[in-house]
């Protein structure tokens, strides 16, 4: 490992002098995609087995640029009937295989023009290219499996592929086009290495999402049984009892706090408006807003059916189109934040929430407090059980942390390893690069 210094010029930087620059249709052939719609998909096996990629899912559902069929199980299928298994023995479809990539090519924004994914481990499987796509192979004497996708993601090809889009709402990049379009490639040696690199750095991000969704698992199990009175924790005994929301909280309807900060409620917190990404629509005159206080609970008056409220640790003030309630003595508000965002409340909310159709559907406080709930004989209980879920919580956040840190550390890898500025071995020892390349970006 070491860092580049003899170069050459690549569009608007400095690349190592030995890497290629052909062009992208020198190394690629293009191989024929199908525009099935969303309706003509199914996430269940069919007789065909025919999987089938979608533009939409390189945009949204797949993060890794590498498509492993050996842990990803959410690519659809084509519903049976749509192609005839024979006309794969005549070659009429070609199927696609470890190395291929499937490219985007169309994206409503320029952040999205030409997003590819390469696919791994398909084994029997048939894999076909949707719509919106380009789907391209190359020899493994030019690009090693695993670097393909690669080839595409140095920041000056990212750059040049948004330069010649074109369209205005949606953004598109012609075959002709992208075959012209000048790729960086290492040594074959250099490619096999910094793939590893970065393949286990897709293994550890992998593994800790795969533990988020247990522990996510896990907390849904713990909310199924612990709000329900199912299971009860060690300590507490006594027959749970039927209350009216009316006697568990009251309506805050305080205004004109105009020194207090704006707030926003989101499915998952308060937090002051000028945290959020999403434009401040709010009126200039705020008489009619709304504080909140820590311990109470706001939601949206429309949407509470949706599970859209929120435990607030803040004092604000907030839209008139939430409605806030403040907990009464015998009421830990952490319990019903959490109780509030269960099917079966939700549910309960829906059906006394007032309109005839669910966009005018409205659950005033006066709809909300006679809402019958089953809960614990005493608010200590109430509380045990809330602290049981928040430090599930927790350990979900600190994961995500987690998760977000290798993805960022992943993308540190890739910028001085796709632009040369740190040379690899094909001897490469995993370890000694993890640690190595930290070191370099914080300098």
């Amino acid at each position: 490992m070491a860092e580049t210094k003899n170069t050459k010029t690549f569009y608007n930087t400095q690349i190592p002098s030995d890497w290629e620059t052909p062009e992208f249709g020198n190394v690629f052939s293009f191989l024929k995609s199908y525009s099935f719609s969303r309706e003509q998909l199914t996430n269940l096996p069919t007789n065909d087995g025919i999987r089938y990629i979608h533009y939409g899912d390189i945009h949204a559902t797949y993060e890794n640029e590498i498509l492993d069929f050996e842990i990803e199980e959410t690519v659809p299928y084509l519903i049976d009937g749509l192609i005839n298994p024979e006309s794969f023995l005549k070659e009429n479809f070609p199927v696609l295989q470890d190395g291929d990539l499937i490219i985007a090519d169309a994206s409503e924004d320029y952040k999205g023009v030409c997003d590819c994914i390469e696919l791994a481990n398909i084994g029997v499987e048939k894999v076909l290219a949707g719509l919106h796509t380009f789907a391209a192979r190359t020899s493994e004497k030019r690009i090693a499996i695993g670097y393909r996708t690669y080839s595409l993601k140095h920041e000056q090809v990212i750059r040049e592929l948004r330069r010649i889009a074109t369209g205005t709402s949606v953004y598109g990049v012609t075959k002709t086009n992208l075959s012209k379009v000048k790729i960086p490639l290492p040594p074959l040696s250099e490619q096999k290495a910094i793939a590893k690199v970065l393949s286990t750095a897709d293994a550890a991000i992998h593994t800790t999402e795969k533990l988020i969704a247990q522990k996510e698992l896990r907390k849904k199990w713990l909310m199924q049984q612990l709000l329900t009175g199912k299971k009860r924790l060690k300590g507490f005994g006594g027959e749970w009892k039927e209350m009216q929301l009316g006697e568990m909280f009251a309506e805050r309807n305080d205004t004109k706090f105009f020194d207090l900060p704006l707030l926003s409620i989101g499915q998952n917190g308060v937090y002051p408006q000028d945290e959020s990404i999403k434009k401040d629509t709010s009126n200039s005159d705020k008489s009619k807003y709304k504080r909140i206080c820590p311990g109470d609970i706001g939601y949206n008056t429309m949407r509470m059916w949706q599970g859209r409220s929120a435990l607030s640790d803040l004092e604000g003030i907030v839209s008139p189109a939430y409605t806030v309630v403040t907990p009464k003595k015998n009421t830990d508000s952490l319990y019903f934040s959490y109780l509030f965002k269960t099917p079966k409340l939700t549910n309960l909310f829906w059906r006394n929430s007032q309109g005839l159709v669910d966009d005018t559907l409205n659950c005033k406080f006066k709809d909300f407090s006679i809402v019958k709930v089953i809960l614990p004989p005493t608010k200590e209980e109430q509380t045990a059980i809330a602290q049981v879920l928040q430090a599930a919580d927790k350990e979900i956040s600190l994961l995500k942390a987690k998760a977000e840190k290798l993805r960022e550390q992943k993308k540190g890898m890739m910028q001085v390893l796709l632009t040369g500025k740190i040379r690899l071995n094909q001897d490469l020892r995993i370890n000694r690069m993890k640690e190595a390349i930290p070191n370099h970006l914080n300098h």
